[in-house]
């Protein structure tokens, strides 16, 4: 069991998609879990379905659904860092690095869980991931922590092979769902569609869900 974990990703949501269930089993298990979140997600495309946010106000909006999010799994240490959204490859990697860095010499996390450099398909995501890496080879090698990547591109495995960790969600998938559902503006109309088959079809239920019940990482030791 893992006493101290960092979680670092640049958009409000990320933390969710792919992760909450593992977060939340840390959570469970007395994890002290910091997230660090670098922008705003100011920039998403979607502003809810129907329209409840705009370009002005969506900032605000994506950072209190990340609050809700984070109080669903079990996460008590946000840090916010409001970095401008989708701008994160054109910051100085160096920079980036340094201040991950910074928070991971603070909060000495044994387990590390970011995006796979290069396989994560968005900018974002990948400039933080290199960054990620960068800092913590940095450190002494028997001060760096385990890093669990997550990747998604359409070639990850036929370049990175199969992910080495898959970790079973089904005992938290009530607290995943809602981690998802707390993204309102994000995921309202993939929650809607899933309780819509779930009600057409409650014989596949199992099927319906099991997307939702796994979760897949790369783990990296530096």
């Amino acid at each position: 069991m893992y006493k101290k974990i960092l979680a670092i990703y640049p958009h409000p949501d990320d933390e969710s998609f792919g992760k909450a269930g593992s977060l939340a089993i840390h959570a469970m298990e007395g994890a002290e879990i910091t997230l660090v979140c670098a922008t705003s997600g100011q920039m998403g495309r979607r502003m809810g379905k129907p329209f409840f946010a705009n370009r002005e106000t969506l900032w605000e909006i994506r950072e209190k659904e990340l609050k809700d999010a984070c109080d669903v799994i079990g996460i008590r240490d946000l840090r916010m860092w409001r970095m401008l959204d989708k701008t994160l490859q054109f910051e100085d990697p160096e920079e980036l690095a340094g201040r991950v860095e910074a928070i991971v010499k603070e909060v000495r996390p044994e387990l590390v869980y970011s995006y796979y450099p290069n396989y994560a398909v968005h900018p974002d995501h990948d400039a933080l991931a290199e960054a990620v890496i960068l800092a913590i080879s940095r450190l002494p090698k028997q001060e760096r922590p385990i890093v669990r990547a997550s990747a998604f591109s359409k070639n990850c495995e036929d370049i990175l092979g199969c992910a080495d960790l898959v970790i079973d969600v089904s005992e938290v998938l009530n607290v995943k769902l809602d981690a998802l559902r707390a993204h309102r503006s994000q995921t309202e109309f993939i929650i809607q569609k899933l309780e819509q088959s779930l009600a057409d079809q409650p014989g596949l239920k199992d099927v319906l869900l099991d997307p939702y019940r796994k979760e897949r990482y790369w783990t990296i030791q530096l």
